[in-house]
């Protein structure tokens, strides 16, 4: 039975329950054309169990919408679609999903993913996690993907979600380093052999400008005395990349007989802060994050703003620096969005006041009287 679609009995869910609807009219008809053109016979129970298996009907008890999302993550993995980065993302977003679920004792099935939900989970993300602006866009961008991939496998006809909105992502202020930062982390004499080969991969890192997760790709197979070919193991559409080696990628490559002494990012993350602590980098710098309309500014000491991904940002900020141009420095990086590969470019202060010298105390003279 159809619902009401206008008056005063107008159903609140018309659209969504006529779609539904639709699919079920749909499926019998196929089903019905199917068994005719075999000669077999369509009863009650043989459609029953077309029908559960095409609408994904499960035993009472179990959790469709976990049981999908699981279904979901599976098939994504096993078809090599995703990296090791973006299955540790919707790992994460399932135990955010869960501990919503318990937390908000908010039962999470594909009817309920309304507007409501919306509400509810923009609140708990912001004001229990604690996630900033761009931390929360990124995970509500994840599950509308699994959303999507759930309605186009029929486990929800609800595309509500489609509507969900993100909060506005905002370019967070970074930390880059100049060339005499970078200068004097080479130069120094770690008394530990832990912080010096910390030290290296950085270093590597800067003057190369890739990801830390691509550093584990490198061998002596892939390099020859002027590059790095580079297959790039994010996407595995992309096309191999060529990164010229120079004198201290070459000299930190040949230290270690071309396999770098790599760490987990979490333990490069810890150990490269304590590195900058040694060097003196103690100074207070401020931290502007947005969550929700708010500005949250944090002082930290310098070197706790370090982490693996100041070096690919220093990379590219030093490049930019010198006037390289942006197709240059992306067939470097890898990076196919020019919009994403500015946002790593940090402009400091120094570089404001030399810009500023340079064409007002140059081009206009003072008359003193």
């Amino acid at each position: 039975k159809m619902p009401i679609f206008s008056g005063k009995g107008k159903s609140k869910s018309s659209n969504e329950i006529k779609s539904q609807l639709n699919q079920y009219s749909d499926a019998l008809l196929e089903f019905v054309n199917q068994y005719k053109m075999v000669g077999e016979v369509l009863d009650s129970s043989i459609l029953k169990k077309e029908f559960d298996d095409l609408f994904k009907k499960v035993a009472t008890g179990k959790n469709v919408f976990f049981d999908a999302y699981d279904v979901f993550t599976a098939e994504k993995i096993k078809g090599k679609e995703w990296s090791a980065s973006t299955i540790k993302r919707y790992q994460n977003i399932r135990n955010i999903l869960e501990k919503f679920e318990t937390v908000k004792k908010y039962k999470l099935t594909f009817s309920k993913i309304d507007h409501s939900f919306h509400r509810e989970f923009t609140s708990y993300c912001m004001d229990d996690l604690k996630h900033i602006n761009n931390t929360y866009a990124r995970n509500l961008g994840l599950f509308k993907t699994f959303m999507f991939w759930a309605k186009k496998n029929k486990y929800t006809f609800n595309d509500t979600f489609t509507e969900f909105k993100k909060v506005e992502r905002v370019i967070t202020n970074q930390i880059a380093l100049t060339l005499e930062d970078l200068q004097k982390l080479i130069e120094h004499d770690f008394k530990s052999k832990s912080l010096e080969q910390v030290r290296d991969v950085f270093a590597f890192d800067c003057v190369t400008g890739m990801r830390f997760d691509e550093l584990s790709l490198i061998s002596k197979s892939n390099v020859s005395d002027t590059e790095i070919m580079l297959k790039e193991n994010k996407d595995k559409n992309k096309p191999a990349r060529n990164i010229p080696l120079t004198s201290i990628s070459t000299f930190i490559l040949k230290k270690y007989d071309y396999k770098l002494p790599l760490i987990s990012n979490a333990k490069q993350n810890e150990y490269i802060k304590r590195v900058f602590e040694e060097l003196g980098y103690t100074h207070k710098v401020q931290k502007i994050t947005t969550r929700g309309k708010e500005n949250i500014i944090q002082d930290m000491e310098f070197y706790n703003r370090i982490s693996t991904h100041t070096a690919r940002r220093t990379f590219i900020t030093m490049m930019k620096r010198l006037g390289k141009s942006d197709k240059l420095i992306a067939s470097i990086t890898g990076h196919t969005d020019m919009k994403t590969l500015n946002q790593y470019y940090q402009v400091d202060s120094e570089q404001k006041k030399e810009a500023m010298d340079e064409v007002f105390n140059v081009e206009l003279k003072l008359k003193v009287v």
